[in-house]
């Protein structure tokens, strides 16, 4: 009876061991969801106006939306919602690439006359001695204008229209400011048009034109 006694109060504090052990969290936890099965239909597109996709973002029979339509018929994976969202992301990326001078990112993500084009500022920027300072607020609209797709070449277009937010403050050696502020929020609205070759193995679109 003894022996079962220790036993069993080793055990008991054997679990409040665990306990203490695995009610311990550090950080935190993302909470993850069964995602729902769904089979090879719902990469079927037969009509842009069944697509929810492409009708959160653009006429079914308009211009835009037989090119998205398009793109997708020849690229399954390609979603119109999850580019519109990757598109904000490389929207910050490059404005603060370009603000902070990062040459290889850009690079990576502009096709190569506008990499020149961003290029050749940024060296004259350094040229002068000249610092920024920058800050990225957000997004605050961003809009799906227009989109075209190259059949015979397989290569499609999709133009956004940002407003963007952000402090930026240039220097120069001395530390006196030539341009902006670094307690004044700056609106700015850019209109760029990014390409890829649809059905490939690349997935990454190019800032391929930028207008305001």
């Amino acid at each position: 009876m003894l022996q079962l006694l220790i036993l069993a109060a080793v055990a008991v504090f054997l679990v409040m061991r665990l306990l203490s052990v695995l009610g311990t969290r550090e950080g935190f936890e993302p909470k993850t969801q069964a995602k729902p099965k769904r089979g090879p239909e719902h990469l079927t597109v037969i009509d842009g106006s069944d697509d929810p996709d492409i009708a959160d973002f653009a006429e079914a029979d308009s211009t835009t939306g037989r090119a998205l339509t398009e793109m997708k018929r020849v690229d399954r994976s390609f979603s119109v919602g999850e580019f519109v969202a990757g598109s904000r992301q490389a929207y910050e990326m490059i404005l603060m690439a370009f603000e902070e001078g990062d040459l290889k990112l850009l690079e990576s993500l502009l096709a190569p006359d506008i990499y020149e084009s961003f290029s050749s500022v940024i060296h004259a920027r350094e040229e002068k001695g000249y610092e920024v300072d920058a800050t990225f607020i957000g997004v605050r609209e961003i809009t799906l204008k227009s989109a075209r797709f190259d059949a015979d070449e397989k290569e499609g277009e999709i133009t956004m229209r940002f407003i963007g937010e952000l402090t930026s403050v240039v220097k120069d050696q001395s530390g006196n400011v030539v341009e902006g502020s670094a307690d004044k929020i700056k609106r700015q609205t850019n209109v760029w048009t990014f390409a890829r070759l649809m059905g490939t193995d690349n997935p990454n679109w190019l800032l391929v034109a930028t207008d305001e």
